[in-house]
C-alpha cells in the first residue's frame, strides 16, 4: 500500500476543516451555472439512461471526452458535477454526465433501479462513445456510489476492454457494508435519512405499477429506517440479490483493488463520514495501474478549499491538472548521442 498512497495536496480553509461542514457546504453555495443538452440514450433492455452534454461542445470530433457517473440520488443538479463539466469544457473537452435509471427528469421505464454495482449502462455508453467518437481520447470519472461503479466495471473489463485512457474515482464507498453502518451512526444520519427520503419516493411512485416486482406496500416501505434496510427489502430482491449482505458483498469495488489495469487516480478524504477511517487498511493492495490519494480533511465530495480569498473546488483543480497531463502528447525520446553516431557512421 505504502508505494500506492500518495497525500493529497487539500487544505481546507481555518475553520472549514470538519467533515460534515465539507460535505454540506457546496450544497450551501449558489449554484454553478452550465448550459447543457439532453439525450435519451436507448438501453438493450428497453429502457434508457439520460445524458447531460455540457455546452458548449468542442466541434473537432477528436477532441477528449469525459464521462461522468454521479452519486447516489445525484444528478446534474450536483455540485459536483456542475463544477467537473465545467472544468472540462473549459478545457476544451466533451463532457457527459451518465444519469442513473430515474435519476434525470423523467422516471425510467422498467419495474428496476440502479446500484452500486450496476455496470452495464455504463459500459452501454462507452461503447456508444467509442463507436461515435472513435479516434477521440476518453477519460471516465465516478463520484461516490459513480465511483465504486466505474472501479467495479474497469476491473471487470481489464486494462483493454474498455475504450478508456483512464479513470478517476472520487468519495468512493469502496465497502459498501461498513457504509452503510457509517451511515447509521451519529450526525451521518442526516446523509442517511436525506438519501431515503428521495429513494422512497421513487419507489412509492412504482408500488402501483403492476408489473412492478415486490411485495412491499406504503407503510412497509415507510417503515425502512436505514439504508441496510431498504437495501434488504428494496435494492437486493430488485436486481436479484439474496439480501442486502449479498449485495454489498457482491457489489463492493475495493475487493478488487489489486485486479486493475487501467491507470486509476482515487481520491479519498480521510475523514468521510460516508465510509469507516481505516477503510483503506482493510482493502487489498492497490494493482501498480492505481494511484491513491488521500486527504486528511475533505469529508463526502467537499474539498473546499480557499482561494483568493473565496471558498473554491480542489477536486476542480485536481481533475484540471490530471485532465491536462492526459491530454499532453508525450514528448518523444531522442537519442543522447544522435548527432556524434552520425558523425561516426
Amino acid at each position: 500500500m505504502a508505494g500506492h498512497l500518495h497525500i493529497a495536496d487539500f487544505q481546507p480553509p481555518r475553520g472549514l476543516a470538519n467533515p460534515h461542514v465539507q460535505t454540506l457546504l457546496p450544497r450551501l453555495l449558489p449554484r454553478q451555472r452550465l448550459a447543457h443538452r439532453r439525450e435519451i440514450l436507448e438501453l438493450p433492455d428497453g429502457d434508457f439512461v439520460e445524458l447531460a452534454w455540457a455546452q458548449p461542445a468542442p466541434r473537432d470530433l477528436q477532441a477528449p471526452i469525459l464521462v461522468l457517473f454521479h452519486g447516489l440520488e445525484g444528478s446534474l443538479a450536483s455540485p459536483y458535477a456542475r463544477w467537473l463539466l465545467g472544468t472540462a469544457t473549459r478545457l476544451g473537452w466533451r463532457a457527459v454526465l451518465m444519469h442513473f435509471r430515474g435519476c434525470g427528469t423523467q422516471p425510467n421505464r422498467l419495474p428496476r433501479a440502479y446500484h452500486s454495482g450496476d455496470t452495464a449502462d455504463a459500459y452501454w455508453l462507452i461503447g456508444q462513445l467509442a463507436h461515435r467518437y472513435p479516434h477521440a481520447l476518453k477519460v471516465a470519472v465516478g463520484v461516490s456510489l459513480g465511483g465504486n461503479m466505474l472501479l467495479k466495471l474497469v476491473a471487470e473489463q481489464g486494462g483493454d476492454g474498455l475504450d478508456l485512457a483512464g479513470a478517476i474515482v472520487i468519495s468512493a464507498p469502496l465497502d459498501l457494508a461498513a457504509s452503510a453502518d457509517s451511515l447509521h451512526r451519529g450526525f451521518a444520519r442526516v446523509y442517511e435519512r436525506h438519501l431515503l427520503r428521495s429513494l422512497k419516493a421513487k419507489v412509492r411512485r412504482k408500488l402501483a405499477d403492476d408489473d412492478f416486482p415486490l411485495s412491499l406496500d406504503a407503510r412497509q416501505l415507510a417503515g425502512l429506517r436505514s439504508l441496510r434496510a431498504y437495501d434488504d427489502a428494496v435494492t437486493a430482491p430488485l436486481h436479484d440479490f439474496d439480501d442486502a449482505d449479498d449485495y454489498y458483498r457482491r457489489a463492493s469495488a475495493g475487493r478488487l483493488l489489486g485486479e486493475i489495469e487501467l491507470p486509476t487516480l482515487i481520491l479519498h478524504a480521510e475523514d468521510d463520514p460516508f465510509t469507516s477511517r481505516d477503510l483503506f487498511t482493510r482493502l487489498p493492495p492497490p494493482s501498480d495501474a492505481v494511484r491513491l490519494e488521500i486527504a486528511r480533511h475533505g469529508g463526502h465530495v467537499g474539498f473546499l478549499e480557499g482561494r483568493q480569498g473565496r471558498l473554491r473546488p480542489w477536486l476542480s483543480r485536481r481533475l484540471a491538472k490530471e485532465l491536462t497531463d492526459w491530454a499532453t502528447p508525450p514528448v518523444p525520446c531522442q537519442p543522447r548521442d544522435s548527432r556524434r553516431v552520425r558523425s561516426d557512421s
